[in-house]
């Protein structure tokens, strides 16, 4: 496995084992969002417990977000590398009705919520949809 992906488990303090190191591989390679029944069709062999571990011990370190895209499946997609997943880190997503594929806008920041004073904002889901580039040709 590269170089380059164990410093990404290791700046993120994940013990890089065979499965984190496959996981994150195919996470850097994908351009949408995946969902666990995605990740499994992709390691027909793994135990889906260990799957299902892996993409929560990269959540909770920040290594990975996951995606409420309203489709019925959370999605997982990598953070920039900057991310702490804080409210002012969060960006918009982009699920297609076509291919029901998830996009990260990572250029497009969750635009300001302004809350009462008595509420603490902790988390935004803003999914905008409509049809991918991809789908429109």
């Amino acid at each position: 496995m590269g170089t380059e992906i164990d410093n990404k488990l290791h700046s993120k303090d994940i013990k890089p084992t065979a499965m984190r190191q496959l996981v994150l591989q195919v996470l850097t390679e994908q351009k949408t969002a995946i969902s666990l029944p995605e990740l499994e069709r992709k390691f027909e062999k793994a135990d889906k417990a260990t799957l299902y571990r892996t993409l929560k011990t990269f959540e909770k370190h920040k290594l990975i977000h996951s995606i409420d895209d309203g489709s019925g499946t959370v999605k997982y997609a990598l953070c920039q590398d900057t991310c702490e997943c804080q409210p002012e880190d969060l960006h918009v997503h982009f699920l297609c009705a076509k291919c029901n594929q998830t996009f990260c806008l990572n250029d497009f920041p969750i635009p300001q919520i302004n809350l009462p004073s008595s509420f603490s904002l902790e988390s935004v889901n803003m999914v905008v949809k409509g049809v991918c580039s991809n789908c429109m040709i």
